[in-house]
């Protein structure tokens, strides 16, 4: 979704484009109860309005008017509130299939976009003129040559990976178990992040009373919760999150993801940008990724469009270490805040619990601390591109 974002951004601002991709998309797919969800920060919408993409998606997406954090079985609350802020949401949650089929039929009309879509990337070749790429489709072997090569393939990137740009990274031994469950009470647009001996748990409000759950268990227990029968499963989702969305009544089919740490070292080399998780790979704590991404996106566009437009090389070095620059800053704290979040609350020591529920008790009588908290989550506490403030490129 990052990249072919990207590619929606760049159309129609000069440029010749290609756009491969290693998975051919699925045929056109229906609403259905098990929608994989995903969480987007109001600066993403903001952003995705400002591309015309924003609209389309208005249907499927459910607003979240208010974060509220706990810690199981220790006191102290906090809440995030869309009127400190006099906007109409904090974010929402939309069906990636939702997403996907709008971001189809705005490249599907993009003239300046070309696409090789199953195609595997063999090479990638340098030069002071340009960057060459080696692809393979079907049985076809052919090169493109360009300006600029950004890589949008993901945490284990082939591009990372072939120009030796090194990366932290670390395994946090914990998986993510998603589903959609339907409560008894109606959500209210309510997100739940709830920290738990299990992991973080976060339940997001959805479209039909539905609410996505995102549960962190240990990979050493993940196989066992994966397999228990749905009344089992939703009694021990019930334990863990308590009662104030009433009895779990119903749940959808569960996926399993491991979770891992990654922050590469550098986002540029001369000819090649990286974005998305292609740099910086999150926990899921706080719903962070996908939104970290859609910034990547809004800066290397209008670095890219100012830079064409003045007549620079959009590949040059010079060029892209104003994205890696403007960039540098949201990457650090966004990491720094979910890593030290999941590692703070993952620790079960009973003195560090009485901490935890102070903090968030003093938190939540902290008006700036709230409000700082409230922006970054919201995608709104860094310098914004043209994009994140509704300004077209």
């Amino acid at each position: 979704m990052v990249g072919a974002s990207l590619a929606c951004a760049l159309s129609g601002q000069g440029m010749r484009i290609a756009m491969i991709e290693g998975v051919a998309p699925a045929t056109r797919a229906e609403p259905g109860y098990d929608d994989r969800a995903i969480a987007l920060a109001y600066g993403t919408s903001r952003i995705l309005d400002a591309l015309g993409l924003w609209q389309p998606l208005l249907g499927d997406a459910a607003p979240i008017h208010r974060i509220h954090v706990s810690d199981r079985g220790h006191f102290g609350v906090a809440h995030l509130d869309r009127a400190d802020e006099g906007l109409p949401a904090i974010g929402y949650v939309v069906p990636a299939r939702a997403i996907g089929q709008v971001l189809e039929a705005a490249l599907a009309g993009a003239a300046d976009v070309e696409r090789f879509c199953p195609a595997q990337v063999t090479g990638v070749e340098r030069s002071a003129a340009g960057v060459s790429v080696q692809l393979k489709q079907d049985k076809a072997h052919f090169t493109l040559h360009g300006r600029l090569l950004v890589a949008a393939d993901g945490a284990d990137s082939f591009v990372r990976e072939h120009f030796g740009i090194t990366s932290l990274e670390r395994d946090y031994g914990q998986s993510a178990i998603v589903t959609n469950i339907t409560p008894q009470l109606p959500h209210r647009n309510i997100a739940y992040e709830r920290f738990t001996d299990s992991g973080p748990l976060a339940l997001l409000p959805m479209t039909e009373q539905r609410c996505a759950v995102i549960w962190t268990v240990a990979s050493s227990q993940v196989d066992a919760v994966m397999q228990l029968p749905d009344e089992d499963f939703l009694a021990q989702l019930q334990e863990r999150f308590g009662q104030r969305l009433g009895r779990l009544q119903r749940v959808g089919r569960r996926q399993a993801w491991p979770l891992r740490l990654l922050h590469a070292n550098e986002s540029v080399r001369e000819r090649v940008a990286l974005i998305g998780n292609a740099v910086h790979t999150l926990h899921p704590i706080a719903g962070q990724g996908f939104n970290l991404g859609a910034r990547d996106v809004a800066v290397l566009a209008e670095v890219l469009v100012d830079a064409v437009r003045s007549g620079e090389d959009p590949g040059a070095l010079a060029v892209l270490e104003r994205y890696g620059q403007w960039r540098r800053h949201d990457h650090r704290n966004v990491t720094v805040f979910t890593d030290g979040l999941a590692r703070l609350f993952s620790l079960s020591l009973p003195a560090l619990g009485m901490v935890r529920g102070a903090g968030l008790l003093a938190f939540d009588l902290l008006p700036p601390a709230k409000r700082l908290l409230t922006r970054m989550t919201m995608g709104r506490s860094t310098r914004l591109p043209r994009l994140a403030r509704g300004v077209p490129l």
